[in-house]
């Protein structure tokens, strides 16, 4: 490397550059998320610049439009019950005469859906996929030193065309790039560690761009930091680029002894490439990678680093509750926080690419990911309009674009999240093979001939498409994504297993997913011994991870769902699907905790209860599973519920039924400082232990017991009194401009004990350079108004989410009710 290179390379690690390097990893980035104008109308000619915007809503980006609307019963199930539209953005940018002779683009995060952008009135693409991150060189359209108009039109109108809750708009960050004509590619940094019998390869490919009209000869400098930030390699190497051409660099650092990527030691190394011209830095990207080695083996199942592990994961759609698709990535952080809490391990992206936050945080946190592209492909499937499977369904979708964008699209995907130590599979679709809906195939009928014995769905419709056709489309699918990377398996999650075995779809696979077919699990190892299993859709109940920890060769399992979240909802009144570990909110819920009794070593215990079966009661069954369990047991008493809420407050000498959800080897039951349920075994048939007694006013309590009867664990609930104070349990005490403080409030009587059974109403009062962005208590049942600054709390708790402004000025925040105590916190802001 020339030491002109070298010094200035110096020189520039130690400048604070005031632009961010955005996700698109080239360039100078700013994101311009504030101040633009909304129209939620279909705007003739939205994109001219003779149009007077001056009386449009002013927002801030990230927006999700449908949250804010009308909870209404004539909307769709599907979506939550909440509208689409079409909608029109316009943003007024200046951009300095000096950047002339630069290359100037706009890059989007994500907008739903079917979004197409103009600069000064000029169309400049249309992208209808709402997941997928898009960019556009909008150079020859900009009027230097002069106002711009950027404009967007964003066409939800076929409001039902998910299965669930998407949000509309733009919802995701939106960036201005600069660049010098010759720059580093959209995503053009790819970083992948290969293990080595010593050590690890750090392999990189640069693609570079040269935009000009002469031929270029630069340097391509690749420095490796330290997890310290200590420098660990640099290499320097040419690269000749002939006009308006590109080209790519492949080359290797080794690493001896790297510290590794692992989900309890999640170690990150920077990758800094700089690009220079005659020794002039004329590009600069920053990526963030890791040194990890992922293995499957079709009878031992997954490894990390060499060692045996079971993926304990959840699958997780996009929605924030009340804040819909806008989630800041302070809301994510808390979330996935809770989630590791409890014992989770891995996230798949239910059924779409998520935001670019997640997998940073998922990086940075030691989550694992597998990270899915679609979930329908060439033909709709059934979207419900009334309720949870009941009615009459819809058939909007996104199949009408699949075959000119899906390649594309999932190209895009793996492009933009390759360089994620977390990603550890990629899935190109999701129950794209459900029996009948759409696609079906002569097995459907049963028959000792098919070795399928069992008629499903109504049976092989001959006017219904061809299941054969999946393996076709698999097989380009699956071709895209090994263009592009080649370093993890890829999979999808099957539906219609016994159809598709059928088929070449699961043949074209690395590894093979199972929604709910754990029957299979031991039938498919047998019959196609080099297949590599894992549930990648499941139920919570105990069966279901029994049906991995008791075979090698299953590799772990996702459940359904790690949050409740908006859309696929009950009939009215309902907001979503609320199967989570954590509910609306980010709370963890009863059943969250019985994960965490089966999934973490560290000794635990938790109480719940609920009106005693044998007393007539049904308990509270809040979760959509349970409620479909409750009403196909013929004998409700045969399983406890899962679902049990810490409450202590019924009438006395109603027969209660206590649960227990502990890793503990045993326990005992406690009331009022008396033994009132016996020391019991843990119960390896449901995970569940739990006692029926005559509810008495005081302290309950249960304590988990070694083997030789050495208290573990401990947990109490108590009888709360009348609702007396607004109490602030938790909360960011200090946050950054224009970052988002979470406060979780709690009703609590005279002598602070929580009121669970409390469903005031409580108000949030804001002082200072912050919004309030929303009021989430986590009440499915809940279809009243979550726009304003009013809510019932639910289960006497409730969380407010609040964005500070640009200033430092100090925020306070106050939270008050009739009759009860008011609560008032502070909030510092910094730079």
């Amino acid at each position: 490397m020339p030491f002109k290179a070298l010094v200035f390379s110096f020189l520039l690690s130690l400048f604070n550059t005031s632009y961010l390097l955005a996700q698109v990893n080239f360039g100078k980035a700013e994101t311009i998320n504030h101040s633009w104008k909304f129209s939620l109308d279909n705007v003739e000619k939205g994109e001219s610049t003779d149009l007077n915007d001056s009386n449009w809503k002013t927002v801030n980006l990230p927006h999700d439009w449908s949250v804010k609307g009308q909870l209404s019963p004539t909307l769709a199930s599907a979506t939550g019950y909440l509208p689409g539209g079409i909608g029109w953005y316009r943003k007024h940018i200046t951009i300095p005469s000096n950047r002339k002779g630069e290359k100037v683009y706009l890059y989007f995060e994500g907008v739903y859906n079917r979004s197409e952008v103009f600069i000064n009135g000029h169309s400049v693409g249309k992208r209808p996929n709402g997941y997928i991150s898009f960019m556009y060189d909008v150079t020859s359209f900009i009027n230097y030193g002069q106002d711009n108009i950027v404009a967007v039109k964003v066409d939800h109108s076929k409001s039902a065309d998910s299965r669930w809750y998407t949000g509309s708009g733009i919802y995701r960050n939106v960036w201005l790039v600069y660049a010098n004509p010759i720059h580093i590619a959209q995503w053009g940094v790819y970083a992948y560690p290969k293990k080595l019998k010593k050590g690890y390869n750090l392999n990189i490919e640069v693609d570079v761009l040269n935009q000009t009209n002469t031929a270029a000869s630069l340097t391509i400098v690749n420095e490796l930091l330290s997890p310290e930030g200590k420098r660990v390699a640099i290499q320097s190497e040419k690269l000749n680029i002939k006009e308006n051409q590109s080209d790519t660099l492949k080359t290797t650092i080794n690493v001896k002894k790297p510290e590794l990527w692992h989900i309890s030691s999640p170690k990150l190394y920077t990758l800094n490439t700089k690009v220079l011209k005659e020794g002039e830095l004329i590009d600069e990207s920053n990526t963030k990678t890791g040194f990890r080695q992922f293995t499957f083996n079709s009878n031992t199942g997954f490894a990390l680093n060499g060692t045996s592990m079971k993926v304990k994961g959840v699958c997780l759609h996009h929605d924030g509750g009340v804040l819909g698709a806008a989630v800041p990535k302070e809301v994510w952080k808390r979330r996935l926080l809770q989630l590791k809490k409890i014992g989770v391990n891995a996230i798949r992206t239910s059924h779409n690419p998520q935001a670019p936050d997640v997998y940073e945080l998922c990086d940075e946190l030691g989550l694992l990911v597998l990270n899915e592209a679609f979930d329908e492909w060439e033909y709709p499937k059934r979207k419900w309009i009334e309720g949870w499977n009941v009615g009459t369904p819809g058939y909007q979708g996104s199949y009408d674009f699949f075959d000119e964008w899906a390649e594309k699209d999932l190209a895009n995907m793996v492009k933009r999240d390759r360089n994620h130590p977390s990603i550890f599979a990629w899935s190109i679709g999701n129950e794209v093979d459900y029996p009948n809906d759409p696609y079906s195939h002569p097995v459907l009928d049963g028959g000792s001939d098919t070795g399928f014995t069992q008629p499903i769905f109504g049976g092989y419709k001959k006017e219904a498409p061809d299941a054969m056709r999946l393996g076709k489309i698999a097989k380009r699918l699956v071709k895209v994504v090994k263009t592009y990377d080649t370093s993890r398996p890829v999979t999808a999650g099957l539906a219609g297993v016994a159809m598709s075995n059928q088929t070449e779809y699961p043949f074209t696979l690395d590894i093979t997913g199972y929604n709910y077919t754990e029957s299979l699990y031991d039938h498919d190892h047998v019959l196609y011994p080099n297949r590599v299993i894992f549930g990648s859709e499941n139920r919570h109940e105990l069966e279901a991870w029994n049906a991995v920890i008791e075979r090698d060769f299953v590799f772990g399992q996702f459940l359904w769902t790690g949050i409740d979240y908006l859309g696929e909802s009950g009939s009215w009144p309902s907001r979503g699907f609320y199967s989570g570990l954590l509910d609306f909110g980010g709370f963890i819920k009863p059943r969250g905790f019985f994960r965490q009794a089966l999934w973490t070593n560290k000794p635990m215990s938790y109480l719940g209860t609920y009106v005693s079966p044998l007393n007539g009661g049904d308990g509270e069954l809040q979760d959509v599973w349970s409620q479909l369990n409750a009403s196909k047991d013929k004998v409700k008493d045969e399983k406890p519920s899962m679902d049990a809420w810490p409450i202590w407050n019924y009438k006395n000498q109603q027969l209660i039924r206590v649960v227990c959800y502990t890793n503990a080897p045993q326990a005992v039951l406690v009331l009022n400082n008396t033994i009132v349920g016996e020391r019991q075994n843990n119960n390896n048939d449901t995970g569940i232990l739990y006692w029926d007694i005559p509810y008495q006013e005081g302290t309950l309590e249960v304590i988990g017991m070694d083997l030789q009867g050495n208290e573990i664990s401990h947990d109490a609930i108590k009888s709360s009194k009348r609702p007396y104070a607004i109490k602030i349990v938790n909360g960011d005490k200090q946050i950054n401009t224009n970052g988002v403080a979470q406060i979780t409030i709690q009703v609590v009587d005279e002598n602070g004990v929580p009121v669970m059974i409390s469903d005031d109403e409580v108000t949030c009062h804001i002082k200072g350079d912050a919004t309030l962005l929303g009021l989430e208590a986590s009440n499915n049942t809940d279809m009243s108004d979550y726009t304003d600054n009013k809510h019932r709390v639910y289960h006497g708790r409730m969380i407010a989410y609040i964005k500070a402004g640009a200033s430092k000025e100090d925020i306070l925040v106050t939270f008050t009710s009739p009759w009860l105590k008011s609560a008032k916190k502070t909030i510092t802001v910094q730079d």
